[in-house]
């Protein structure tokens, strides 16, 4: 299955904004129920057969962001505008999501990228980007889609409601 990253809507059926037991429902469609995994924690993050990790994150009864985790098998891919960002090396995919938009090294991690225009952000344990046998820092292990402002420092996110006081 392919899972198209439509920021800032969403992916498939979770769409950043819905309520939390709109995001559970969405969530639990998403599983495989003719092989469920033991891991999976309804309400926050279900596995697929192929691997593939997908959660949510609520918060104020709001879906705030879905990350989804690099699966082991090709069955399910995770697509933005055409490229597949856990198929491809780390760098292809910085190189071709800086033909989208633009795309910068995480000032707290060398190894993560953030696409701050998107509110995507693609992690890495560790960056090996010469070293395919390094499948951990070779290739993104997670990417996150976020609603506006969840990166903001906290004292810019509360800014808008002092605002509106």
């Amino acid at each position: 299955m392919d899972f198209d990253l439509a920021p800032p809507t969403g992916v498939g059926l979770l769409r950043i904004g819905m309520t939390r037991h709109a995001a559970n429902t969405a969530l639990d469609s998403l599983r495989s129920l003719s092989a469920v995994s033991e891991s999976d924690r309804p309400g926050q993050y279900v596995f697929r057969p192929s691997g593939l990790m997908i959660s949510i994150h609520c918060m104020r009864d709001m879906l705030e962001a879905i990350e989804l985790g690099r699966p082991l098998s090709q069955t399910d891919r995770v697509l933005f505008q055409g490229v597949d960002v856990f198929a491809l090396s780390a760098r292809e995919v910085f190189q071709r999501m800086g033909e989208f938009t633009s795309i910068e090294e995480d000032p707290d991690d060398d190894a993560s990228f953030i696409a701050p225009d998107l509110l995507l952000s693609f992690w890495r344990p560790f960056a090996a980007d010469d070293e395919p046998e390094e499948e951990q820092g070779y290739f993104f292990s997670s990417v996150l889609l976020a609603r506006p402002g969840y990166y903001d420092p906290p004292a810019q996110a509360a800014e808008p409601l002092q605002q509106s006081s």
